[in-house]
């Protein structure tokens, strides 16, 4: 599919759950949850950076080519979050061009992470 898109300067729409694939045919992955997209970021800024507590989960869930690691790691299971009403969450770009879905607070908590690393 990379050639085809060099040779063609095609573009594609890739959709699967198996983040360890996407990473090596895509250059941004949209994360999406039920419809709504929850994250969105070039391909390495994702896997360097999971903000969104369902991106982190989908990440936890890639196999570990070990058996020995793969089980002991640990699942992050995602729970939805119950927003109040008058902090209705939005699609941020919290910089470069890395976009993810959350209330102010969240926000503000997902650009300390990324950028204070």
């Amino acid at each position: 599919m990379n050639k085809f898109q060099r040779e063609r300067g095609l573009t594609y729409l890739f959709i699967a759950h198996d983040l360890s694939i996407v990473r090596f045919i895509s250059d941004r992955i949209v994360v999406i949850y039920k419809g709504r997209v929850m994250e969105i970021a070039e391909t390495e800024e994702l896997f360097k950076y999971p903000l969104h507590p369902y991106t982190y989960s989908l990440m936890s869930a890639i196999p570990i080519p070990d058996p020995i690691l793969e089980k002991k790691k640990k699942l992050f299971v995602y729970t939805p979050t119950e927003y109040n009403s008058g902090d209705e969450p939005q699609l941020t770009d919290i910089g470069n061009g890395h976009f993810v879905y959350g209330s102010r607070e969240e926000i503000e908590r997902y650009k300390q992470i990324r950028f204070n690393n």
